[in-house]
């Protein structure tokens, strides 16, 4: 899938999928949007009040308050490529988030997935 396609879909179509990854093997929705206010800054308001707007998933990064300078010791592979090897800088923070979902899906410790 080509990236600006990615970038354009909305984050009220995305934060479900990402959701169900994690619920489905038995995480709670609270420690999904954890996970996003660690990565990006937003807070729990914040998400609620975008998932009701149009905003696009790439916008959500662009715009995200504080990402989190720890998110660079994320390293890991997301169906098949390594995170830290994405070269465009957009694409590889939403790689991060697909990563840190997949390691709480996983059932990796909280304090793991937050690099703590």
């Amino acid at each position: 899938m080509d990236n600006e396609k990615v970038f354009r879909m909305g984050f009220a179509r995305i934060y479900p999928l990402l959701l169900n990854k994690a619920v489905k093997k038995g995480r709670t929705p609270e420690e999904v949007r954890t996970v996003i206010r660690w990565l990006t800054g937003y807070s729990g308001e914040d998400i609620d009040r975008l998932l009701g707007s149009d905003i696009s998933y790439g916008d959500f990064f662009r715009n995200a308050p504080a990402m989190n300078p720890d998110r660079e010791k994320i390293r890991g592979t997301v169906c098949g490529v390594r995170v830290e090897a994405v070269e465009d800088p957009l694409m590889r923070e939403i790689r991060r988030l697909d990563l840190l979902v997949d390691e709480l899906a996983r059932g990796k410790a909280m304090e793991k997935i937050l690099r703590s």
